[in-house]
C-alpha cells in the first residue's frame, strides 16, 4: 500500500496542536497524525500526518498558513516490508551481560548472555538505539558493583527491554510504567516471550502517576529512558520516589542536552555518579543524596 506523508514546522506547542487537530477533519482523512517537539532549543514543533490516499495539498496549505507554520512538504512512500528490512538490518547486540536479539537470530546466543529477546516489529527499544544500549550497560555497572535493589520501576518503558534486564539481574518483580497504552500491550507481549511472567508488573500510567508505584515507593532503582524535558519534568518526582541512597539510570538525552538534565537533577538532591557518551546519546547514572 502507497502511503503518504505531510509534514510541516510551527513555532510553539499550542499552535502544532492545534494544526494537528485541524489536520484530523480533512477529506480524504489522514491515518495518523503527530506533533513532535525538535529537540535543538528552539521551540519549533514538527506536525506529522499521514494518508493511505493522496491529500489535497491545497487544504493543507491553507491550514498551515492559518496556523502560522511552514509550508507542508508531502512526500509519497512506496509499499515496503517493514519487518522484513528492520530484521535485515538490526543485528544482535551486546551490552555488557546482556544479548538482545531477535528470534531470528536466535542460533546467535552466546553462552552465559542474558538474552533477551525483542522482535524487529517492535524496533523502538531493541538494544540498538544509543539511549536503550547505554542504559543496560550501566545497568549492568551497577550490577557488578554489588549494588542491591529491591525495588525497582522502569518509567516510559517502551518495549520493557530495561525492565526484563533488571528482573534478570535482580530475584524481584520489577515495575514498569508507559503512558502509551500500545506500549504496554507490547511490554507485556515481551514480558510473556522471555519466561518473565510475574517478575515484570506493566501498567499503563504517566511517569510514577498509578497506585501500584505509589504503594511500591520508594524505589531502590528507577530507570527512565525517555526525552530531555520529560526527564526535567520528573526530577521533583524522583526526588520523592527514590529512597536516600537509591540510584537512577537516565538517557533520552542529546549529548548537548546532559548538563542540563543534570543541574535539574542536582538540584532535586541527585549526585552525578557517571555520565556515558553513546554516539550522539548521552546516559547519566546519579545517586540520591540524603
Amino acid at each position: 500500500m502507497t502511503t503518504y506523508t505531510a509534514l510541516t514546522h510551527a513555532a510553539g506547542r499550542a499552535p502544532a496542536e492545534a494544526l494537528c487537530e485541524a489536520c484530523e477533519e480533512l477529506i480524504p482523512e489522514p491515518v495518523g497524525t503527530g506533533v513532535f517537539e525538535i529537540e535543538d532549543g528552539s521551540n519549533r514543533w514538527e506536525v506529522g500526518v499521514y494518508f493511505t490516499e493522496k491529500p489535497d495539498e491545497v487544504a493543507l496549505a491553507l491550514l498551515a498558513a492559518a496556523w502560522g507554520a511552514e509550508p507542508f512538504v508531502i512526500s509519497e512512500l512506496p509499499e515496503v516490508d517493514w519487518v522484513a528490512h528492520v530484521r535485515r538490518e538490526l543485528t544482535p547486540v551486546e551490552a555488557g551481560r546482556f544479548f538482545v536479539y531477535g528470534s531470528h537470530d536466535a542460533d546467535k546466543v552466546p553462552e552465559g548472555a542474558e538474552a533477551l529477546c525483542i522482535e524487529a516489529a517492535m524496533a523502538f527499544g531493541t538494544g540498538h538505539h544509543g539511549t536503550t544500549k547505554g542504559c543496560l550497560e550501566a545497568l549492568d555497572r551497577l550490577a557488578n558493583a554489588g549494588y542491591e535493589a529491591r525495588r525497582i520501576v522502569d518509567i516510559g518503558c517502551g518495549t520493557a527491554v530495561l525492565a526484563m534486564g533488571a528482573a534478570r539481574i535482580w530475584p524481584v518483580t520489577v515495575l514498569a510504567s508507559d503512558i502509551d497504552r500500545t506500549a504496554v500491550d507490547t511490554a507485556e507481549a515481551n514480558v510473556l516471550a522471555n519466561g518473565l511472567a510475574g517478575r515484570v508488573e506493566c501498567v499503563e500510567a504517566a511517569g510514577f502517576d498509578h497506585p501500584m508505584l505509589d504503594r511500591a515507593a520508594p524505589f531502590d532503582l528507577v530507570l527512565a529512558n525517555i526525552l530531555k524535558q520529560p526527564l526535567i519534568d520528573l526530577s521533583g518526582d524522583m526526588a520523592t520516589r527514590v529512597a536516600a541512597g537509591g540510584k537512577i539510570i537516565l538517557s533520552g538525552i542529546l549529548t548537548h542536552q546532559g548538563d542540563e538534565v543534570v543541574a535539574a537533577y542536582q538540584a532535586a538532591g541527585f549526585a552525578l555518579d557517571q555520565r556515558d557518551d553513546l554516539g550522539e546519546w548521552v546516559t547519566l547514572a546519579m545517586t540520591r543524596q540524603g
